[in-house]
């Protein structure tokens, strides 16, 4: 079953709504994780006949003469932070869904997955004035229902700024700092300041997993207007007049780069990047994250 974006906002609450896109993205598996970093050191202990060669400590051997092998143990407990950008242009809406709503049903259902995982979820929300929202990571009952109706809040919420996803992130780094995590972030990464990039980048670098959900309006790849149009910002008051049919392939080419090079930038640094239309139905956009993070692990 494939759920359009537009038909899925008119089901009932978004718990519901966030339980469909799994069940849907889920459907025709024995079982599906999100998964983060699977494993940490944990200790040394005194090389014996059996132990893996590959575990050796070389560094402990060198200082201290006796062969030592590390060793490791299964983390407990995956923490995710989820991050949506509220911003202005996140309410762009073209003919689907608004970006912030898409992003949010995207974060929503791995919220409810990571929830049935019994893991711990939190939730950062950029962009609604007069400060970010912030849900910190928990795996109790109640919790899930907490954070989603902080995302139902931010989805209606009209008080929207030009925050930077940079700055959201940088703060995930600071909250996640003793303990490697799953960040996800749901943004259109428009930055004028290009620092959103090297923001995912450097959270990669601190050992956490990063999943980019890269929202776009079809329209915005393709500015399908006619006639003379009246564009105007939504993080600003700037307008403009201008002729669509004059300025699409120089636009398009524009926008293209913008999508090749931002995805580019994030492969080499190890950012999990997906492009996501907001035409594309919610549950093939979750079960491209669960795919890309092996999740998966059995098909019928």
């Amino acid at each position: 079953m494939k759920l359009d974006p537009s038909l899925l906002a008119k089901l009932g609450s978004l718990p519901v709504k966030a339980r469909v896109i799994v069940e849907s993205a889920l459907s025709g598996m024995h079982r599906a994780r999100l998964r983060g970093s699977s494993v940490e050191f944990a200790e040394h202990k005194e090389y014996s006949p059996g132990d893996e060669l590959r575990h050796i400590d070389w560094k402990a051997l060198a200082k201290l003469d006796r062969y030592y092998v590390k060793q490791f143990e299964q983390e407990s407990q995956l923490t995710v932070y989820l991050v949506l950008d509220a911003s202005g242009s996140m309410r762009f809406a073209g003919a689907g869904l608004p970006k912030v709503e898409y992003g949010a049903l995207a974060l929503a259902a791995l919220a409810y997955l990571v929830s049935q995982q019994q893991d711990k979820v939190g939730l950062y929300v950029f962009g609604p004035r007069p400060a970010p929202l912030h849900v910190p990571p928990r795996a109790k009952g109640t919790h899930l229902a907490d954070l989603l109706a902080v995302l139902d809040a931010a989805i209606a919420d009209p008080t929207t700024g030009d925050d930077s996803p940079a700055d959201a992130l940088d703060r995930i780094g600071e909250l996640a700092r003793r303990r490697r995590a799953l960040v996800v972030l749901a943004s259109d990464l428009f930055d004028p300041d290009d620092r959103t990039v090297t923001a995912l980048r450097r959270l990669r670098a601190q050992r956490h997993d990063v999943v980019a959900l890269h929202v776009v309006a079809p329209e915005e790849r393709t500015l399908p207007y006619e006639g003379l149009t009246m564009f105007e910002g939504l993080e600003g008051d700037h307008k403009l007049l201008a002729n669509p049919t004059a300025i699409r392939a120089d636009y398009v080419a524009r926008m293209d780069a913008f999508l090749a090079r931002t995805a580019d930038e994030l492969a080499a640094g190890g950012v999990d990047y997906h492009l996501t239309p907001t035409d594309r139905p919610l549950d093939q956009t979750l079960l491209a994250v669960l795919t890309a993070r092996g999740g998966p692990r059995e098909r019928r």
